[in-house]
């Protein structure tokens, strides 16, 4: 059997697997990313993970054949032209695996990762097409047309976090004013959260969370549960906001499937039912929108490995 290396990087930690031909995780481990460093130093890490990884599993190095990188920023031809996170400018992350691995190596954005992995674990093979939202502390997108990423000629395609949902609204990291990270993303969600206990210190958020530091993306989902209205009113504006990305999403691209990936899609009935009827209701085109299968991701924290497995052998 051949094996290829995933590995996901990202802001905090990077996870590296083995990936067999089936698209199992045989095994896989992750260590802190410590950016800002060098992309050199992220590889020598990369490959001690792997090579310890295949110890532990068995599987001679032999037997591994390519690598494929998941990384966030804007990638063009194997090149991080822009990550924030990392502080990477115009870095060849292709050329240096390649040249410390001796593997074949390429690279491509995370989110777009996550939406081809989604595509491919698909348990409707006749699916042609696929658009993936992750929200995390930001928003990601992907899209996937007939097994091809869809990332515009500059690489820079597919940033649904910067749709914009409000002209003139909230500001963005990115520069711009009103984008739906600003108001969907776990981020938006845990600041508003947080106002909203300022604001209503008789709120049964209180109840879930008795230290405002201790918030997180679920905080307002389980006070909502218990019938908080101020928890509800919270939650019916963020489900408004993405039911909009959602919808020009679906107007531009009629995708057979659109999934909700990330932390916050664990929440599955609390955030998809809603966020269903709010799409079918505020479409143009009300019984096209309902032919989109809306729905929770499948693979959660696999699903930058396994998409970047499935990039490499795509080339």
């Amino acid at each position: 059997m051949k094996y290829t290396i995933g590995v996901d990087i990202g802001g905090t930690n990077i996870v590296v697997g083995i990936i067999d031909e089936s698209y199992n995780v045989v095994t896989k481990e992750s260590f802190k990313t410590n950016a800002p460093r060098s992309a050199e130093e992220i590889c020598d890490d990369i490959i001690s993970s792997y090579m310890h990884l295949s110890q532990e599993a068995g599987i001679s190095l032999d037997e591994i054949e390519e690598i494929g990188i998941a990384c966030p920023g804007i990638i063009k031809d194997g090149v991080v032209v822009s990550a924030t996170n990392l502080k990477f400018t115009d870095t060849p992350l292709k050329s240096i695996t390649e040249e410390k691995t001796g593997l074949r190596c390429e690279v491509c954005n995370d989110a777009n990762a996550v939406a081809l992995a989604e595509y491919i674990v698909s348990d409707d093979e006749d699916i042609h097409s696929l658009v993936a939202v992750t929200i995390g502390t930001g928003i990601g997108g992907g899209i996937v047309i007939d097994g091809k990423i869809i990332d515009g000629f500059n690489g820079a395609g597919a940033e649904l976090g910067h749709i914009t949902v409000e002209k003139d609204g909230r500001s963005c990291a990115c520069g711009s004013k009103g984008c739906l990270e600003t108001y969907c993303s776990a981020s938006a969600l845990v600041k508003e959260t947080k106002k909203a206990m300022i604001d209503h210190p008789d709120s049964k958020l209180w109840e879930i969370c008795s230290d405002i530091n201790d918030v997180d993306g679920k905080t307002v989902f389980r006070a909502a549960e218990l019938g908080d209205k101020v928890s509800q009113e919270v939650l019916d504006t963020f489900l408004n906001y993405l039911s909009i990305g959602v919808i020009n999403m679906i107007t531009l691209l009629q995708p057979e499937v659109l999934c909700i990936g990330g932390g916050m899609s664990k929440e599955k009935d609390a955030l998809i039912e809603p966020l269903k009827k709010l799409v079918i209701e505020n479409s143009l085109t009300k019984n096209l929108a309902e032919k989109t299968t809306i729905k929770t991701a499948v693979l959660f924290n696999d699903a930058g490995l396994v998409g970047a497995a499935a990039y490499i052998r795509s080339k």
